[in-house]
């Protein structure tokens, strides 16, 4: 199955809000701000600057541990907790969306229920969940090692179908705020759940009105055989890493069927493969700004990254060498990122110094190095041929590539009418044109 899209059908656009850039090690570049980093002040310059672009929403993943610094890696660390960020950055801006990563391996549905309902309210209804399992992190947690994938996503659909319960537990009509009866809230309103599953029991109903969106909305990042379940169930934004297109048309077919099979219109869900575009103002340029972010890479902690991500040893391997094709597993359970690098390896031929590179910059993701015109015809021939519904942009460099995509890329886009030019509506629903649910 595929769909077509026309300009009247503008792409969805949201960022993934890393300040230390997403190509690894480009906070080193003279200009990156790296002093400031967990610093409210950069991250709102930033996303002001997506607001400014119109842009749908700001998304801020999350981890809770603190691996990958013993790897020399800053790049996805969690100095930035979705919910304080988010909630500060409500205050700051106006229109665009608030999309924060929530683990449902380490927390528990009444108190995220809370924390996305009292965001979307003090944003007046900008919020988004973004629901994860963890593979990581668990010494933090009690200890133990991670739930096997099956387990982990059993546990987030019953996770996300509480916390909706929760969120639809308060009827529209339950606050009456009536001054002369003294009522502010009519108790018949309220639902409770008694709800007893194999992993929550939660009495309900939540303690405060429900959200100005009805429910946050929800995002899901996973192409795994159970991560594609659960998006298809739940999901009204899907995040996925397609680093071709036909791979990407191949996907996006296979979601639009599964949320039929689900009884949900294929086109209430929003699929969103990330970019990493690289601009200049010339081809040239812009490669040899590709040149420039790689030569800041440390190849030996590049070699580290690569080693803990595959979960391989590679100290024995030269830079110039490829990884031995059996060294990796075929296991579809090592999760979709690790099948592209294992492809890209294997299949592409690249060396361990490529295969560092290609990492750094792309984390398995599309992208390209060229001019704002070049990005924008990569990116309409995706969405116009079935690709996708837009992209998670991904900034190589901050504060400088941000404002290349923002300043440059974005205007093409608007120029050629596949992007909105001012907001639609003040909900993140609204702008994104999904309905808003009922209780």
């Amino acid at each position: 199955m595929t769909a077509e899209h026309t300009p009247n059908q503008h792409m969805v656009l949201t960022t993934f809000m890393l300040p230390a850039g997403y190509h690894r090690d480009s906070w080193r570049r003279p200009d990156s701000r790296a002093e400031e980093l967990g610093n409210l002040d950069f991250v709102s310059d930033l996303a002001l600057m997506a607001e400014e672009a119109k842009l749908d929403a700001i998304f801020f993943g999350d981890i809770v541990h603190a691996n990958n610094l013993f790897r020399g890696d800053i790049m996805m660390n969690g100095f930035y907790e979705p919910i304080s960020v988010l909630s500060a950055l409500a205050a700051r801006t106006r229109n665009i969306g608030l999309i924060g990563t929530m683990s449902t391996s380490f927390s528990e549905p009444y108190n995220v229920a809370r924390q996305f309902a009292g965001l979307d309210h003090m944003s007046g209804g900008r919020a988004g969940w973004n629901i994860v399992t963890s593979r990581d992190g668990f010494g933090n947690f009690g200890g133990g090692e991670a739930p096997d994938p099956a387990l982990r996503y059993e546990r987030a659909a019953e996770f996300v179908d509480i916390t909706m319960r929760l969120w639809d537990s308060w009827s529209d009509a339950a606050t009456r705020v009536d001054r002369e009866s003294g009522v502010w809230v009519d108790p018949a309103g309220l639902k409770p759940l008694d709800f007893r599953g194999r992993f929550f029991t939660v009495q309900g109903p939540i303690n405060m009105p429900r959200p100005p969106q009805g429910r946050p909305v929800l995002v899901q990042a996973g192409s795994s055989v159970p991560g594609m379940d659960l998006g298809s169930s739940v999901a009204d934004v899907i995040y996925t890493a397609q680093p071709r297109k036909e791979l990407a048309q191949d996907f996006y077919g296979k979601m639009r069927v599964m949320v039929e099979s689900k009884g949900r219109p294929a086109d209430s869900v929003k699929v969103l493969p990330g970019i990493l575009p690289i601009i200049a103002d010339t081809e040239r340029e812009a490669r040899d700004l590709a040149d420039e972010l790689a030569s800041y890479l440390d190849l030996e902690a590049g070699r580290r990254q690569i080693s803990g991500d595959l979960k391989i040893d590679i100290a024995d391997i030269g830079f110039d060498e490829r990884i031995p094709a059996e060294r990796f597993s075929e296991d579809p359970d090592r999760g979709s990122r690790y099948h592209i690098f294992r492809r890209k390896s294997v299949d592409g031929g690249l060396t361990l110094r490529e295969l560092i590179v290609d990492r750094a910059r792309s984390t398995g993701h599309m992208w390209m190095a060229g001019t704002a015109g070049q990005v924008a015809d990569a990116m309409v021939d995706w969405f116009t041929s079935g690709a996708c519904d837009g992209f998670n942009l991904n900034s190589p460099y901050n504060p400088g590539g941000f404002e290349a995509i923002c300043r440059k890329l974005v205007p093409e886009l608007q120029d050629r009418g596949y992007f909105r030019t001012d907001y639609e509506g003040r909900t993140l629903r609204e702008n994104l044109g999904l309905d808003r649910p009922t209780a």
